[in-house]
């Protein structure tokens, strides 16, 4: 068994600590609000007061944290940063949807002070972090994600070799970016089935038996017709990496698909709507 330690404990960074427990590892924790951690210290987790003493002697940092900035503060920060606490031979990881811009650039300074980096970005919501059932993207160096693998599969049920620093990220925004895009067509077209005066949720039934339907939308439609279901994905984070997907692409021009997704999502920020789920949208398209 490994020392891990993980760097924030949000919705997803506390499911995969409490994994890393279950499995028989020694996990160290931090969160920048530290009651956040009291769960998994009650299931024998250990709680750092920065990410640099979280870091000190772990064979394995993970973070998982919001963005590129939270990111940035919880690796880099001279004072605080885990890179600074981090023993020779320890291996980096953030599993952060962050913008390929930022992990290239992390990857550069983890280089920089002799530690490998992996990127390893997750597709999976909160019940596959429940269930270790998450699936990793994982961009480095094979010989890293190699050694990583065993303390992977402690969270999740897939470990894929993406390529490079970079890959992960951009396997990552485009998976985000293909489901945002479904949650947008399906809400547009629940509300143009609706001002026609059709049955909605027939028809979306008959739809679901043909070739287009995806396992996802099958997820979703209920929460679709509905207009209501428990957070799993908020409206602001996944707003927040269709940004980074359009960066990557160049220009709104370049992903025009991905801008109008984008622009249903901040539509729904600005209508109050940042903190629900992403299927939240559906009740902008209100017949």
């Amino acid at each position: 068994m490994s020392h891990i330690a993980v760097l924030g404990l949000g919705a997803m960074g506390r499911r995969m600590a409490a994994n890393l427990l279950k499995a028989g590892h020694q996990v160290t924790v931090w969160n920048r609000t530290a009651k956040a951690a009291e769960p998994l210290i009650a299931l024998g987790a250990t709680q750092a007061a920065t990410p640099r003493d979280a870091a000190a002697g772990a064979d394995f940092v993970l973070a998982m944290v919001r963005d590129d900035a939270a990111s940035a503060r919880v690796w880099l920060d001279a004072e605080t940063g885990a890179f600074a606490g981090m023993r020779p031979g320890a291996l980096a990881m953030d599993s952060s949807t962050l913008s390929v811009d930022w992990i290239k650039k992390l990857g550069t300074e983890a280089a920089s002070r002799g530690v490998p980096l992996l990127e390893t970005p997750v597709s999976g919501s909160l019940p596959q972090a429940d269930a270790a059932q998450l699936i990793f993207l994982v961009g480095g160096s094979a010989d890293a994600c190699q050694k990583a693998e065993p303390v992977l599969l402690s969270m999740g049920s897939a470990v894929n070799h993406t390529g490079d620093i970079g890959t992960g990220a951009l396997t990552k925004l485009a998976t985000n970016a293909l489901l945002g895009i479904q949650v947008t067509a399906i809400a547009e077209l629940i509300g143009m089935l609706r001002r026609n005066g059709a049955d909605a949720q027939k028809i979306m039934g008959i739809i679901a038996t043909t070739a287009v339907w995806s396992p996802y939308a099958q997820r979703a439609i209920g929460a679709l017709l509905s207009g209501e279901a428990p957070v799993m994905f908020p409206v602001e984070l996944i707003e927040k990496d269709f940004g980074y997907a359009l960066k990557a692409a160049g220009s709104p021009d370049a992903a025009p698909t991905i801008a109008a997704a984008r622009s249903v999502f901040q539509r729904g920020m600005d209508e109050g709507l940042g903190d629900a789920n992403l299927t939240s949208v559906v009740k902008l398209f209100r017949a």
